[in-house]
This record gives structure tokens, sequence and C-alpha cells, in this order.
């Protein structure tokens, strides 16, 4: 089992907009870059456990927990012209772009970046490292305990 901490926009899904579905469950769409979907493509799995965290807004956050709730699959706005994530380069017989499917398993209190900055056994995640930007990052079983213990 790997452990994830996958970004998303509130403005675009955030945890109360899943935690409204029916069946809590949202695609990851709109990756764009291969090493993000690699991690997706390669080392995910159904059951492995997600950070949700709120990016680009106001105050950043864990803001839930969630699974990876599916295979990985074709992206579907790769394809859709009309889409900001359509990519020309990418055809059915080749896609480009994969996406999983993600569960909210319960919305947590915000955990705000400073505050995962403050907690020492916290410094080495990739999230707090100068300079990432990857939209999906593994995290270790010692910060997902840590981080466990923060969201009550």
């Amino acid at each position: 089992m790997h452990y994830w901490l996958m970004k998303s926009e509130p403005s675009e899904v955030s945890v109360d907009d899943v935690a409204q579905m029916p069946r809590k469950t949202v695609p990851w769409f709109g990756v764009r870059n291969y090493q993000a979907r690699n991690f997706m493509r390669d080392d995910m799995r159904p059951g492995d456990p997600v950070l949700f965290y709120h990016s680009s807004c106001p105050e950043p956050g864990i803001a839930g927990i969630a699974r990876v709730a599916s295979t990985p699959y074709p992206d579907p706005t790769q394809f859709d012209e009309s889409s900001k994530y359509f990519d020309p380069k990418a055809t059915r017989e080749s896609p480009r772009w994969i996406q999983v499917d993600v569960k909210l398993v319960r919305k947590t209190r915000l955990i705000p970046l400073a505050e995962l900055r403050s907690h020492p056994a916290l410094s080495d995640m990739r999230i707090l490292q100068k300079g990432n930007r990857l939209s999906i990052t593994p995290v270790t079983a010692e910060e997902w305990a840590v981080i466990e213990t923060l969201a009550g």
C-alpha cells in the first residue's frame, strides 16, 4: 500500500463538493504532469489512502481523507476540444493522460500549510520541499500517522 497527497483547487473540486456527490467519488482529471501521471498509472492501487489537499486558494492545506477508488483509466478531458485540459497530441488509441477515481472517506479540519511546516516530523514531506509543484506526491507511513493525529 502507498500513501498519497493529491492537490485540488477548491474552485474546481473541493472536499465539500465531493461530500455532496451521491457516491462521494470524483474522477481526478486534468493532471498534466508526467511524474504525477506516472504515480497514478504505475503506483496507485484501489484502497490506497489519500490526503485531499486544497491548493491555489487563500489558505492551502489538507482538507480531507480519501481513498483511491479505481484503477487508472484515460482522462476523457484530453480528447475534449472545449476543455482547458484538451491535448491535441493525445489520441484514443494512445492516450497521454490518465486519471483515477478518488472516494472521500471524511472531511477533516483544515490543516494549513503553515501548521504542516511547524512539525519537525514532517520536515521531509514532499509538499513542504522548496520548488515542489507536483499535484500528486507520495507520503510516507510516518508522515501519514502524524497527519492522522493532527486531523483528529
